[in-house]
Parts: C-alpha cells; structure tokens; sequence
C-alpha cells in the first residue's frame, strides 16, 4: 500500500501543479448545468490522472467526476475528483483541491488531497493513520457545539430543489460559533482531519467529492455517519462528519 500511497502522492502533485500553473489565466468554461461548471483545467487534471492510472495499472478501475466510469477486472478502483473547488477556480478564489482514493474490494483504503495553493498534501491509509505534509494529524478536542467551526455547501439544485440545505443551515448557525461555506468539499473534510474544522455536514454529494476526505477524517479519529447518524457509504449522498465529540449535539440539531 505504500506503493499505491506514493503514486497517488505523485499523481495529486503533478495534477496541483498544472491546476496552480493555470490558474490566473483565462479559462474556457462549460455549463453542466444553470451553475454546475467545468473548466479546461479539470479536464486537463483529469486526464493526467487517469492516462497515468491506466498506463501503470491497466486492470484498475477508475470512477472519476469528468469522464465515463471505467470498469476494472481486478480489485482495485481509484476514485477521482480532478479538482474539486471549480467554481472557485473559475473565479480565481485560491480554494480548491485535487482528491483521489483507492479502493480495495469497495472498501476506501487510500486518499490524498493537494492543495497546490498552500502546498498541502493530507494523506491517510487505513489503519495506518492520517497526515498533513509527513506530519500525523487528528481531530480537534471541542466538545461544546456552541464553540464549534463547522463547514457546509449547498448544492448544485439549490434553485430548482426544497431540498437545499437551507434550513439545515439556520438551524445550525444559531447553535454553533460560526460556519464557513468555502466551496470545496473534499478539503472541508481534509481540514476537519487536521482539526481546523469541528464538523461537517452537506446534502447530495458524490462518492469523488467524499471517499478522499471521509478515509481522512476516520483515521484522525473522527467520526462519520448520514445526517442521523446511520452508517456512510460513498454513495450515500448525505454526510455528516465530526471529531466525534459534537457528533450527537449536530445529529440532534439537525433532527
């Protein structure tokens, strides 16, 4: 695993340079959907992830946010979100990461998240722990939600769909010490591992925006459930996440 870990490693570093290279220039933009985007960039930095992925382990298979799933004949599934923070991107708001996991037999076993801006790279194998820059990180010790930093997004559908996070959102920034909402999933999670963040909650999310970050999150010593507290999966699109210690205080404000 050690050998995955230091290719995903190379992987995310190369794909954060090109992010970070092309970052202040123009950008070709495409519309998925009234404010779902993608740029040049994401293509380019997914592409480079998965030419590689595929030229070194031809029998992997690769679920990415970009390109058409690609089914393996062997155990093993990267899952990719070539740069997770497009819309930040596209604006130039230096908030944005790459993120890739491994999974082995279903089961999340690696992830890597670089932030090419702050040249932060976070990684975690399971069972082995999570790191920021070579450095072990864990969760933070808040226990009093009143005290907490959380940090959510709203989706996608958020003009089309009731259920948009909203009233989530109210109900918890009168029970917490603030909220930030910085537009990049994957490295909300990352900076809850490292307890910069005391919890995390957003509503239909995909298995790229979450298996990284959530791997992170549990080998720091947090906790990761549904929004009421049920068992998480990638394809749950609902998550909730914590240091473990405000994780009843959130699931109970959210009820």
């Amino acid at each position: 695993m050690l050998k995955m870990k230091s290719f995903a490693v190379d992987l995310a570093l190369r794909a954060g340079a090109l992010l970070k290279k092309k970052f202040n220039q123009t950008h070709k933009i495409h519309y998925k959907g009234k404010i779902n985007i993608v740029t040049e960039a994401d293509e380019m930095s997914e592409n480079l992830i998965i030419e590689s992925i595929s030229q070194k382990f031809p029998d992997h298979g690769i679920l990415s946010e970009e390109s058409p799933a690609i089914t393996g004949s062997g155990k093993l599934r990267w899952i990719i979100d070539p740069l997770d923070g497009t819309t930040n991107y596209a604006h130039g708001f230096p908030v944005f990461c790459v993120s890739i996991a491994l999974q082995n037999e279903g089961v999340v076993v690696l992830g890597v998240i670089y932030d090419p801006m702050r040249n932060e790279l976070f990684s975690a194998i399971k069972g082995k722990g999570a790191y920021l820059n070579g450095k072990k990180i864990k969760v933070s010790s808040i226990k009093d939600i009143s005290r907490s930093l959380l940090a959510t997004g709203f989706p996608y559908d958020i003009r089309e769909s009731r259920v948009n996070n909203l009233d989530y959102f109210n109900l918890m920034a009168v029970n917490v010490q603030a909220i930030r909402r910085a537009g990049a999933a994957a490295l909300d999670l990352a900076y809850l591992a490292a307890g910069r963040f005391d919890g995390f909650w957003e509503l239909k999310l995909k298995p790229w925006d979450t298996a990284a970050g959530c791997l992170l999150v549990e080998e720091s010593g947090g906790v990761v459930s549904d929004l009421f507290g049920g068992k998480w999966n990638i394809y749950s699109p609902n998550v909730l996440a914590s240091n473990g210690l405000i994780h009843k205080k959130m699931m109970k404000v959210l009820s």
